[in-house]
């Protein structure tokens, strides 16, 4: 039998299936093949009789973790997006099956001779030895332990003596690694009220995909959990995807309580043997339901019943690196391939996503109440211009500094929102204007206190701190815009006494360190939690009843049609904090834009009013969902390489457009951001109807792969999240 392997390098020259003799396995198999002077796993995408090559080697068989399902989404990828086969297949697999080693790790166990009793054991030891005779007595009191446990505990030399007496048996056992085991939940089942159980209903008993917009506190996690219920009960399974790892816990607490053994956890914060292991009891069938982020999507799972992706807008579920790939395409090809419901889930759904409910495409199920007594937080909209001219230069108003106050003299929390991490976003000279920028990056270092450095944001490269511009050499160096960890030290100066708590990605490097950060704030271990926006989305802390928005407008002037939507869903996701339970919520936004429409509309949470309002801006504009914007962007550490690409790219697509009809945009130049991780970027940018765009984009890639830098690389974004 000839079988078609793909060997596991990511190269385009290698971007195909190789022809190598062995046993007629199943398609998917991982199979061990030498290539080159090289031995590589490889995996089988296809069999046939006779190959047009002579001498072929032999592929050595090792097992089948890639379903047929599975093999039918590859081709979905690699046609939508362009990638290649193995990093498609990489998406399927752990790491550890990369390897041709058994991808288990096992540790010794030790148990007393079960064969012969204790007393004849003790015997066989000896009086004498003392250490051995209450190792072996430890040993079959507790029916066994592990050689390092017993290493530690006794001694190596005692423990070596009984296993040259022959007096203990000795066995190879799977560590299993369970991620998060200290975990502990109450499964806390509440009656559904009338649109929840019209909700379950519907999806349980419809076909297709369907958008639940309920408002934050609604009880959209209920109806997940209740459908998921009723798909194992008809012997299938689900996936569950959440956009923040730090979402993980707290969702995994849910459904470990409901669903016990059933559940696993898939993301990317998890060490290897962690993922082969939640892996492999879901490709056993052992587990039935799949938690986590994007890359949960892809999880073994067969007769799937349910996807579930919650805060379906988020920008997390694209993919911006390789490979990339738009999470929710790829959850309804699965979810069609399965007959499967698919359900997308927010407050404050995607533009398309309600465009498409609204004309029929997607069921529209909604959820208009808070499940506590207690309804939406008022949102008051603080003017930070007329704080500035009343004298107040703090960065909190005096509306929120007293709300802070009495909210701890109740004894109950706060968050302060800031969409931004570090100190300060950047540096500038105060004479000459000179703003420190990343040698590798076109971008502004961000000034870390706490390190006291400058960090790039975008490469993670960090430069002393500087006290005097190296441009003129003036001290009057003014540090710019605000991020959390300057909210946090003005708060030590208000609230001395308080606990203050800072969630953002330089305090959650650390593996699990955002469940240490909810867990302890969970716990009311402190009083005040600082973050960014991994804290804005799904969390749910019943004694918070205060949430500050500061510079709520900052991602207004971002030259991003997005803009605008961004905020809304921001500022709506963030005020839902707070309020939770049985005690009322307050949110106070902080702005100097206060009578721009996001906020008219987000003070009363109207989405609707500002959903139609956002989508005639975008009809008249030409911009998505009414347009696609694709983007070829093309990167070498040559700047003439990359021109001399980006040139004959946008000639080959000049001329597709001649053919195919006007585009809406058509445009070649250096990238906002021109420079970063050491790369020149320049880029073609389209923007194009639906209609040209599905006939367009294989001829696009085409062009792309035609046109890749000597020195460099070039890739496609279709709607990318960033325009930088």
């Amino acid at each position: 039998m000839i079988l078609q392997v793909v060997v596991d390098i990511s190269h385009s020259d290698v971007d195909r299936a190789f022809d190598y003799l062995g046993e007629d396995v199943p398609i998917g198999s991982r199979v061990s093949v030498e290539f080159g002077k090289k031995r590589l796993i490889g995996f089988v995408i296809g069999k046939k009789q006779f190959s047009e090559f002579s001498q072929l080697k032999e592929a050595i068989y090792l097992d089948t973790p890639i379903s047929s399902e599975q093999l039918e989404l590859m081709y979905f990828l690699r046609k939508a997006y362009n990638l290649r086969y193995i990093d498609i297949l990489r998406l399927f697999v752990p790491a550890k099956l990369r390897d041709e080693r058994d991808p288990e790790y096992t540790r010794i166990f030790l148990n007393a001779d079960p064969s012969a009793p204790l007393e004849d054991l003790l015997e066989k030891v000896g009086q004498r030895a003392e250490k051995q005779a209450e190792a072996l007595k430890y040993l079959a009191a507790n029916s066994g332990q592990y050689l390092s446990v017993m290493n530690a505990k006794f001694g190596v030399a005692a423990v070596n003596a009984l296993r040259q007496k022959g007096v203990v048996v000795e066995s190879a056992v799977h560590d299993r690694q369970t991620p998060l085991n200290t975990l502990k939940k109450q499964d806390k089942r509440v009656e559904l009220n009338a649109d929840q159980r019209t909700a379950v209903e519907k999806i349980v008993n419809g076909k297709g995909v369907f958008l639940l917009h309920g408002v934050t506190g609604s009880g959209k996690t209920e109806v997940y959990e209740c459908v998921i219920e009723r798909m194992l009960s008809l012997g299938k399974t689900a996936i569950m995807l959440v956009p923040e790892i730090s979402l993980t816990p707290q969702v995994l607490g849910l459904f470990r309580a409901r669903f016990g053994d059933s559940v696993a956890i898939l993301h990317s914060g998890l060490n290897a043997s962690e993922r082969y292991d939640e892996w492999k009891r879901l490709k056993s069938g052992e587990a039935k339901i799949a938690i986590g982020a994007r890359s949960a999507i892809f999880a073994p799972l067969e007769n799937i019943g349910a996807i579930i992706i919650d805060e379906e807008h988020d920008a997390s579920y694209l993919s911006e690196s390789n490979p990339r790939y738009d999470t929710k395409s790829v959850a309804k090809f699965r979810a069609h391939l399965n007959g499967a419901a698919l359900v997308l889930g927010s407050a404050t759904p995607d533009m398309e996503s309600y465009l498409k409910a609204s004309e029929g495409e997607y069921t529209l199920l909604t959820l208009p109440n808070r499940i506590s007594k207690y309804s939406l937080p008022e949102m008051e909209v603080v003017d930070m211009v007329q704080e500035f001219r009343s004298g107040n230069r703090s960065m909190f108003s005096l509306t929120l500094k007293e709300a802070i106050e009495e909210t701890l003299c109740r004894g109950e929390q706060a968050m302060l929102f800031l969409n931004r991490r570090g100190f300060a976003s950047f540096i500038r000279c105060k004479e000459c204007g000179y703003i420190a920028k990343c040698e590798d990056c076109d971008i502004s270092l961000t000034y870390h206190k706490e390190d006291n450095e400058l960090k790039c944001h975008y490469c993670g490269k960090r430069y002393h701190a500087i006290t005097k511009c190296p441009n003129c050499g003036s001290t009057e160096i003014r540090q710019g815009k605000v991020g959390t960890e300057r909210v946090v030290e003005e708060l030590k100066k208000l609230c001395p006494n308080a606990k203050i708590l800072r969630m953002d990605n330089d305090t959650t490097q650390s593996k699990d360190a955002y469940f240490k950060i909810l867990s302890s704030f969970s716990a009311h271990e402190a009083d005040i939690l600082v973050g960014t926006q991994m804290i804005a989305k799904g969390h749910d802390f019943p004694n918070v009843t205060l949430v500050g928005i500061l510079e709520a407008d900052a991602a207004l002037y971002f030259s991003d049609y997005r803009s605008s939507e961004r905020t809304f869903q921001l500022i709506t996701q963030v005020a839902g904090r707070a309020g939770r339970a049985d005690k009322k919520g307050r949110v106070i936004l902080q702005t100097y834009a206060p009578r721009h429409y996001v906020f008219r509309f987000g003070r009363t949470y109207d989405y609707l009013g500002f959903w139609k309002k956002e989508i005639n801006t975008r009809m008249v504009t030409k911009f998505p969902p009414y347009t696609k914007i694709v983007r070829m962007l093309f990167t070498s550490e040559d700047e003439q390489d990359v021109v001399d690409a980006t040139k004959s790219a946008y000639r080959e697509v000049s001329e597709l457009e001649r053919k195919c009809g006007k585009f809406v945009y058509l445009g070649a130049a250096r990238s906002p951001v021109t420079k970063m991780n050491g790369l020149i970027r320049y880029q073609v940018m389209m923007r194009v109807v639906p209609e040209q765009y599905a006939a367009l984009i294989g001829d696009i890639y085409a062009i792309a792969d035609g046109n890749r830098p000597k020195k460099g690389s070039v890739f496609v974004e279709v709607n990318p999240q960033s325009l930088i």
